[in-house]
């Protein structure tokens, strides 16, 4: 199987270790890539959100399957432009694509699911902002409607700094607080079978115990020792096999990754988001785990043959990821400062570029990861933060509490 993969971060990194270890993957392209990636794949220039131009692409590798790992193309309707070629794609329609490139449209998708989330509003003016803000009340949530890159999310008791991210963005859903840890699920489909994959937590805000402003994700861990033991199949018997039924009826089936983003609250899992791929830095910590072969599972989804793949097989112990930022993440992070110790097994790339001359550069807000296995998940955590200590990088900084109050079991349910 010839396979095309689409992207150039850390989740994208991620993927291409997974998809290098099937052996039914004889070759593995990755447009744009990056400089970790190059270690296992042939890289080639694209624009990703280009429909045509990566469709183009596909057919000139002569891709067997295409996985579109970011979410910015998958709205942009390149697995649509895959599948028009057809060849086989691993991602949802631009039309699905929706769940995750309008929180207005996740909001419709649910209420018609009756898919237990927070009650929410979409407001476009300052009136409608102050009226929702009065009912909803602190902590106030503020989500830009469209993709923001994991950074559209504003949780604050700040009033004034939540109207001011309203008019910023224009268009935003304002919806009530979900109390309780939080969980991310990932689901493999074809639109009609689903296939549940390790839950696993992450840390979205910048400092250690969660101050600071959201970001694309700081770490990860999996799996969690103290979610309720019937998690996965509550969630998939109360959320995703309706919404997938929903979006069926609508006939926009949703064909890919489907992200669940939850609060495990005191009425039981309530979903904060849905996303249309995997996510940063969740995948890395997930396939860490598979032993499943990755192309195989992907190939299964992408071609509707998903209900006849075997059970998926998981390695024993546990994952963490730390995310090593660059200076001023994420507010304006700085490029272009050299980076050493990256080159090592467990070194995830996600804003790497490399010079002629083999220098390694940062060349984004999160810049790389260190993830590492373990026989538990104090051993994987203390292996992730050895692999990030020995990383030099110019006023980067990382958070140093990822997976620990799990480690030290002060993560509890409310009830």
């Amino acid at each position: 199987m010839r396979v095309l993969l689409v992207g150039g971060g850390g989740r994208e990194h991620a993927l291409a270790l997974g998809l290098a270890g099937d052996p039914a993957v004889e070759a593995l392209v990755a447009a744009p890539g990056n400089p970790g990636i190059a270690a296992v794949a042939q890289l080639r220039e694209v624009t990703p959100t280009d429909p045509a131009a990566v469709a183009a692409l596909a057919v000139e590798v002569a891709a067997d399957l295409v996985v579109v790992g970011p979410e910015a193309p998958l709205v942009a309707g390149v697995a649509d432009a895959v599948r028009a070629k057809g060849i086989a794609v691993f991602g949802p329609s631009a039309e699905a694509a929706r769940l995750e490139g309008s929180k207005t449209f996740a909001k419709d998708v649910m209420t018609a699911a009756a898919v237990p989330t927070a009650r929410a509003y979409t407001c476009e003016d300052a009136a409608a902002v102050a009226r929702a803000l009065d009912e909803f009340g602190a902590p106030y949530v503020v989500k830009d409607d469209g993709l923001a890159a994991g950074k559209g999310v504003v949780v604050t008791d700040d009033r004034a700094a939540a109207e001011r991210h309203a008019a910023e963005c224009g268009r935003v859903v304002i919806e009530e607080y979900l109390s309780g840890p939080e969980v991310s699920l990932f689901v493999v489909t074809d639109g009609e079978a689903a296939v549940p994959l390790l839950p696993a937590q992450d840390f979205k805000r910048v400092g250690d115990g969660d101050t600071g402003p959201n970001t694309g994700g700081m770490g990860a861990y999996a799996p969690l020792p103290w979610a309720p033991p019937n998690l996965v199949e509550d969630v998939m018997r109360d959320v995703v096999h309706p919404t997938l039924a929903e979006l069926r009826r609508r006939g926009t089936p949703f064909a890919g990754l489907l992200y669940v983003g939850l609060a495990i609250t005191p009425s039981g899992p309530r979903v904060i988001e849905f996303n249309a791929r995997f996510g940063d830095p969740e995948t890395q910590v997930v396939l860490a785990l598979l032993e499943t072969p990755l192309g195989g599972l992907l190939h299964a989804a992408a071609t509707g043959t998903l209900g006849a793949h075997p059970p998926l097989r998981w390695r024993d112990g546990a994952a963490v990821t730390v995310v090593v930022a660059a200076d001023g993440y994420p507010a304006g992070p700085r490029t272009g400062d050299v980076i050493t110790g990256a080159d090592r097994a467990g070194i995830i790339h996600a804003g790497t570029r490399r010079d002629a001359d083999g220098t390694l550069r940062s060349a984004g807000g999160r810049v790389l990861c260190g993830t590492a296995t373990g026989p538990d998940l104090a051993a994987a955590r203390d292996a992730a933060y050895e692999l990030v200590r020995d990383v030099e990088l110019a006023g980067s900084h990382h958070r140093t509490d990822i997976a620990a109050a799990a480690v030290d079991g002060r993560i509890t349910i409310p009830g």
